[in-house]
């Protein structure tokens, strides 16, 4: 297919060629954009390829005075002025590829021309030689008026899920980033890949936090435009919702909200309980012993006071050999923090401590999702069981945590993960999935730059984050800003999404390896639009995504 010449390479003086960049001139009429790729003639019948970094148009004015006075000094009014400026644009390249491997400069005067749809795939490595394990992630839009094409992006599922690479971070402002509708796009792209071709088993836990985003994932989005639904046929997906879910519900006392911690109407939940979709979630004493140290996630423990009291209690000593359930737990504190002369405990553990520890495990356990025993008649479970026993292939769990205090959505985040962690690490049931994808929004709250050190729940999403490829679980990890994430989290995801964000995010060093003017170009991202950067992408790419294919709610 014959493709438009737009214009031919300028090598000066300069502005050079060179492996890595060229520099072309085309007419200043011509509408071009950073991301368009172009080729251009080469050496021995080759075809080089780049994307287009900046844009520039100059003319023969030597400053900006001689414009200011080829406009009859100033006269805003003449569109020409005195003088008829000679005028182009031209035009900076990042080499992406070369079609026999020639990475010499090319050369002056050698003509450049946009690209066809199989131009761009090789140019970008989105051919079938290139992307095995294919998943899509999107579609790039490329040039303007009767040149315009679309191109399905496909990532190597590998670099994505394992083994080569794992784990994929979005960052973008609150509201116009669309970071959640972009993951989910690419978890449902993930779940019929799987459905229909994997030979690994896979499943999902998800995290819904805020409102009710996430609480009628298997329900159809009734508001899908036709051209979204062609958008997704193009993409060879479905416009059906997510299948297989189960949503699990905060466990509350409150009958008229339907004994749920939730922003769903109570009907809803209902619903979903009598169809068997929901159930209710609580963590009862006995079944938490060795999750104590989550409740102190959000506290600093520089010197492990508070870490001494948890060994303490673990380890069966008195006064705790005993206790069963949470109330009881905060009697026994209560004794230790007694003086010792006064029939308090005896061990070594100083009386200040145990007086911090009760303060901090008061505060974390009052809400009602503690409990003092599980109701299987009223759909009420363990989620730490769920995981272990009932995880299987093609399984959605969605945990409601939207409503719950920092502290408990804290608790239930850390015994989620590590209930995760030990399955795939020392579960001997013959149906665990090959690999389980963990979707957390919101991740600033648990691996911040400002989270304690000490915190067992960043401990765990290190563990995940740098251990868990090997292991089969991959971190989709979601968050406004991604300069506040931890380096050792961040710096383990082989694939990065970039929404909107802001110039002060941008002129962090996360972005400093990013040419500037896509920097600027983050600023002003629409919904829908995100910058991928991908091990096995040849460059930054600037995909688009329609809109959930699953039931939206007005503001969450």
């Amino acid at each position: 297919m014959t493709t438009k010449v737009i214009g031919k390479v300028s090598a000066t003086e300069s502005s050079p060629s060179t492996i890595d960049e060229f520099y072309f001139w085309t007419d200043k009429k011509q509408i071009l954009s950073p991301f368009d790729v172009v080729k251009v003639e080469h050496e021995s019948d080759s075809i080089t390829y780049g994307v287009i970094e900046e844009i520039y148009h100059v003319t023969d004015a030597p400053s900006h005075f001689t414009s200011y006075i080829s406009s009859d000094f100033g006269d805003v009014d003449d569109a020409i002025g005195n003088m008829n400026r000679l005028g182009m644009n031209f035009v900076k390249v990042r080499v992406s590829g070369n079609t026999k491997d020639i990475y010499t400069p090319v050369l002056n005067d050698k003509r450049v021309s946009l690209c066809n749809e199989d131009d761009v795939k090789e140019a970008l490595g989105l051919s079938e030689k290139d992307v095995q394990n294919p998943l899509v992630c999107g579609y790039l839009q490329m040039y303007k008026g009767e040149a315009a094409i679309k191109v399905k992006v496909v990532l190597n599922s590998h670099f994505l899920l394992g083994p080569d690479g794992a784990h994929m971070n979005v960052s973008g402002i609150s509201g116009l980033a669309a970071k959640t509708s972009y993951s989910m796009f690419l978890i449902k792209a993930i779940q019929e890949k799987f459905r229909t071709e994997a030979n690994e088993t896979i499943a999902f836990v998800f995290f819904n936090v805020k409102g009710r985003d996430l609480m009628a994932i298997d329900e159809p989005n009734t508001d899908l435009a036709e051209k979204e639904a062609k958008i997704y046929a193009d993409l060879g997906l479905s416009t059906d919702p997510f299948g297989n879910v189960t949503y699990y519900y905060p466990y509350s006392t409150d009958k008229v909200t339907a004994n749920v911690q939730s922003y769903a109407h109570p009907e809803d939940v209902q619903r979903q309980v009598a169809e068997h979709k929901a159930k209710k979630y609580k963590f009862v004493y006995e079944n938490c012993l060795e999750k104590l140290d989550l409740l102190l996630a959000n506290e600093d423990d520089s010197t492990g006071t508070l870490e001494s009291c948890v060994n303490y209690i673990i380890n069966g000593q008195v006064p705790f050999n005993n206790v069963k359930t949470w109330s009881t737990l905060v009697e026994k504190i209560d004794e230790c923090t007694k003086s010792k002369g006064n029939g308090g405990n005896s061990n070594e553990i100083q009386v200040t401590s145990w007086r911090k520890f009760k303060r901090c495990v008061s505060k974390a356990i009052k809400n009602n999702v503690f409990g003092t025993n599980l109701n299987d008649a009223t759909g009420e479970v363990d989620l730490t069981e769920e995981i272990s026993n009932n995880l299987v292939n093609g399984q959605i769990m969605v945990i409601d945590i939207a409503r719950l205090d920092d502290n408990t959505q804290s608790f239930v985040f850390g015994s989620v993960a590590r209930a995760i962690y030990d399955m795939k690490l020392g579960s001997d049931r013959d149906n665990i999935p090959d690999k389980v994808i963990l979707f957390v929004d919101e991740l600033n709250k648990y691996a911040s730059n400002d989270v304690p050190k000490n915190s067992p729940i960043l401990k765990q999403l290190l563990d995940i984050a740098e251990r868990g490829r090997s292991l089969g679980i991959i971190l989709f990890s979601v968050e406004q800003f991604r300069s506040a994430i931890h380096d050792r989290v961040k710096g383990n995801c082989a694939t990065q999404a970039y929404g909107r964000t802001n110039a002060i995010e941008v002129s962090k060093s996360d972005y400093r390896y990013i040419p500037k003017v896509y920097q600027n170009m983050m600023t002003r991202l629409s919904p829908g639009e995100y910058i991928i950067s991908n091990p096995a992408l040849r460059s930054l790419v600037n995909i688009r995504f329609p809109r959930p294919s699953y039931k939206q709610f007005p503001n969450g």
